[in-house]
């Protein structure tokens, strides 16, 4: 059963036109997490496919929840790696659809134990248009857009300029000269930064996330929660917390210090 939202997304107020309303499946406190924007080709290459899912994994590990558009390809494979309970899927259709058929049983997945986002009525079909809309939730949603790999004219290439717009940071993937034309023009047109090493890059997130949750995550301790609820909401902030002497684990239960 679908439910529209009922509060503001302070991140969609950078969208030139909001959506009268946001309908919804799943975790809602997905949204109060940092978020990073994962787009790409639906036929990813095969070291694609490898990358994109070693930076998901491991920028979902350190508390980021990663947002995607639910395609075939680079889509698809960010919101496995981060896993279905820890990523947002914003839909191109009503939430009555699931788009694409082929993905059909992650959609379920995303709606059960993740975040499925819609602008649309519950049962508009998917338009030119809306997958436009899309893109520009997704991100808007995200601190920061990782493209994976881009066709020239690609809806990825769309969804950078909605971020140049939105003044938030683009980071790409290195292709050989022949391969990813879209990305490689944006590093020709110095649109985008290079991830060149996955551990420095995650390192940078990993402050950032904590930073974030920091005053957030301290209170949900002071309700003395057990181990797997915050786990569950928080990830591996858990253990950064511990390792710091902030929090105390004993019996299954958490207190901070």
């Amino acid at each position: 059963m679908s439910s529209i939202i009922d509060f503001e997304i302070k991140e969609l107020k950078s969208l030139k036109y909001n959506p009268e309303n946001i309908y919804y499946k799943g975790n809602l406190e997905l949204l109060n997490k940092p978020k990073i924007s994962i787009v790409g080709t639906r036929k990813p290459l095969n070291y694609t496919q490898l990358l994109t899912h070693q930076l998901s994994l491991r920028l979902s590990q350190v508390g980021n929840c990663i947002v995607s558009g639910g395609a075939m390809g680079v889509d698809a494979i960010a919101h496995k790696a981060a896993g279905i309970n820890n990523t947002i899927l914003v839909s191109p259709c009503g939430i009555n659809y699931k788009y694409p058929a082929i993905n059909k049983k992650l959609i379920s997945q995303i709606e059960e134990n993740g975040l499925l986002l819609s602008p649309f009525e519950k049962d508009f079909k998917a338009t030119n248009y809306s997958f436009v809309q899309r893109n520009e939730i997704v991100v808007a949603l995200g601190d920061i857009l990782i493209v994976t790999q881009a066709d020239l004219d690609s809806g990825s290439l769309r969804s950078v300029e909605f971020a140049l717009k939105m003044e938030k940071e683009i980071f790409i993937l290195p292709h050989r000269i022949n391969e990813s034309l879209g990305t490689n023009k944006l590093i020709k047109e110095g649109k985008a930064k290079i991830i060149y090493d996955i551990d420095e890059f995650v390192k940078i997130y990993t402050k950032i996330s904590i930073d974030k949750e920091n005053d957030d995550f301290l209170e949900f301790c002071k309700s003395n929660p057990t181990f797997d609820e915050a786990l569950q909401k928080y990830n591996s902030i858990v253990y950064e917390y511990e390792l710091n002497g902030k929090i105390e684990i004993k019996n299954g239960i958490i207190k901070p210090i």
